[in-house]
């Protein structure tokens, strides 16, 4: 959770010399590389056929659509902003993981989530006047391909090391990653800065690849309802870093409803199924 909560600041930075498509591109082609040297090296065979449908989702919502969503959405919405609507991902991953599972959680937990989640949109409309920007479908548009990848790769890592789950689900999404690279690079010229190299290369090896090791071992340790739950105090983090270390200005209103959010996910901690 703490290594996801620098993403956001670390792909405004990516983006001071790389294009969205090229940060994209570039960040799953890094990540896929790194992961293929990775498995190679640990000698892992390739997951068994009926694992592939949940690697595919883990490739198509962790490693193309969320990155490329969210890069998308920050074109024109703030780290601030965004971190708070990305705080619905837990709730989302919560609702998929309960419809693939058969799990039923309490009334408490659901009142919780629903609570949790309409604060969150209630903040995004009153920031916008009322209507959600295209940064914000942008943003809603990835917290549910990501809630399905942590989702599925969540259970995925209850059958192989989580470590192993996302290197298969960014190997899975290599010859994606090297097709927008190949295309967005001459129509979006890259220039290298500091502040680029640095986001880029966290993006792609901790954001992509690294966070991922932990999180999805933790999952598997205590559950995905459970742990997904704990990444609602990540919104509350990347606002500390959009203000520490890009400057940024928010309303008190994004603390509140941070704090509002990360009550809920409290209850729903303490809720049984």
């Amino acid at each position: 959770m703490v290594s996801f909560s620098f993403s956001l600041p670390a792909t405004v930075w990516a983006l001071d010399g790389f294009g969205p498509w090229t940060a994209t591109g570039v960040r799953g082609l890094l990540a896929g590389l790194l992961a293929a040297v990775c498995l190679y090296g640990a000698r892992v065979p390739v997951p068994a056929r009926q694992h592939w449908p949940a690697l595919l989702t883990v490739a198509g919502g962790c490693a193309i659509g969320f990155p490329l969503l969210s890069t998308l959405a920050l074109q024109t919405s703030t780290t601030a902003h965004s971190a708070v609507v990305i705080g619905m991902l837990p709730l989302a991953t919560a609702a998929v993981s309960a419809a693939l599972t058969g799990r039923r959680p309490s009334r408490v937990f659901w009142a919780a989530a629903v609570l949790g989640a309409g604060t969150v949109a209630a903040f995004t409309l009153q920031q916008n006047q009322g209507l959600p920007t295209v940064g914000d479908l942008y943003l809603f548009g990835a917290l549910l391909v990501c809630a399905a990848g942590y989702a599925q790769g969540g259970r995925l890592a209850s059958h192989m090391p989580g470590w192993q789950v996302i290197a298969w689900g960014v190997v899975a999404a290599l010859p994606v990653s090297a097709l927008v690279t190949a295309f967005a690079l001459p129509a979006e010229p890259v220039h290298l800065t500091s502040k680029a190299i640095v986001g880029m290369a966290y993006i792609a090896a901790i954001s992509q690849f690294g966070g991922f090791v932990a999180w999805y071992r933790g999952m598997a340790v205590i559950g995905v309802l459970r742990a997904s739950q704990i990444q609602l105090a990540q919104p509350l983090l990347t606002l500390v870093w959009s203000v520490l270390l890009m400057g940024e200005q928010f309303a008190p209103l994004a603390a509140v409803t941070a704090l509002v959010v990360l009550g809920c996910i409290a209850v729903t901690q303490r809720a049984r199924s």
